[in-house]
Order: structure tokens, then sequence, then C-alpha cells
């Protein structure tokens, strides 16, 4: 199968998240190597979108989280449950939108440039955690609810056609 990223992308936020599910589903739906499908999925995201600077996977290896298959400069590698932006949506199974980083409790400073994140739960149709989508930008205030859904909906493609498991 050939995969096309678009030239051209919707403006509308709605939009644009519409175009990226299916442009993830088809990037990930046939390959059944979980590192593949999120190394992929990673670099639709961030080369897709405008003010990123770091996107990726953080897996649940059934004791914290641990970084996987990202767009960005080197990364924190293990994050605790209830930790940061990214083990506070792990732990609470809640999307978080978090317009200034340094004003949240806690957060961890991979890259000094980033100024807002969203992170999404991954969460499997069993109720187990896999892990959470990480997405940072050097721009404060850059997600919004709008986002959020994309986002989501980005997330649930990923679980549902791009999830395989990690061997450990």
């Amino acid at each position: 199968m050939t995969f096309t990223l678009s030239d051209t992308l919707p403006e509308s936020k709605p939009a644009l998240y519409e175009t990226l599910v299916a442009q993830a589903r088809a990037l990930i739906e046939h390959e059944t190597d979980t590192v593949a499908n999120a190394a992929n999925f990673s670099s639709l995201v961030f080369n897709s979108l405008d003010g990123l600077n770091w996107a990726g996977f953080y897996f649940f290896d059934g004791a914290e989280l641990v970084v996987g298959p990202f767009q960005g400069k080197p990364a924190c590698v293990r994050i605790a449950l209830g930790k940061g932006v990214c083990g506070t949506a792990a732990l609470s199974r809640q999307t978080q939108v978090v317009a200034d980083v340094h004003a949240f409790p806690g957060h961890i400073a991979c890259d000094s440039a980033s100024q807002s994140e969203i992170v999404v739960p991954l969460v499997a149709a069993d109720g187990a955690l896999i892990g959470v989508w990480d997405v940072d930008s050097p721009r404060l205030a850059r997600f919004d609810e709008a986002d959020a859904a994309g986002m989501e909906a980005l997330c649930r493609t990923f679980v549902e056609f791009g999830w395989r498991g990690i061997a450990r």
C-alpha cells in the first residue's frame, strides 16, 4: 500500500483533524508492528500541525510510563503515574489541555522551550491503560477544546488500528 501525506490540509480544526484521522488510519491499519505504527503516527501529526516542538508516545509498562516513538528533542524516559501532565492524564484517564505548563503543579520540563501541552490517555477496549499521547508547543495556549476533540479522535484511531501491544 502506498501512503501519501497531503500537501494541503484543511484550515478549520475539525476538518483538519478529520483528514488526519483518515490519513492515520490509512497509514497504520495494515501494519502489524506497534512501534512502526507509533513512529509513523508521531511523524504524521508532528509534520501536519503547526506550532509543535514534540509529539509522541509514552507507553505504560505496568509500573510507569516509558517513552516510545516520538518526533522532537530527546525526552524524559520514565514518568511515574500521577506525575506531571503525562502522569496525571494516565492516572485520571482524562485528556489534559494545559495552556501554560509552568502553571501546572509538578510539570516535568523535558524541553525548556515547551510552553503548552496536550496529553491524551490511551485506553484499550477492555479498560487497560496503554499509555499516553503527548504533544507540546513552544507557544502559550496552543491547544484548545477543538484540539482535544481532534487528538482524542486520532488516539481512538491509533488504539483501534495501530496498537498491537509491545513485546517486553
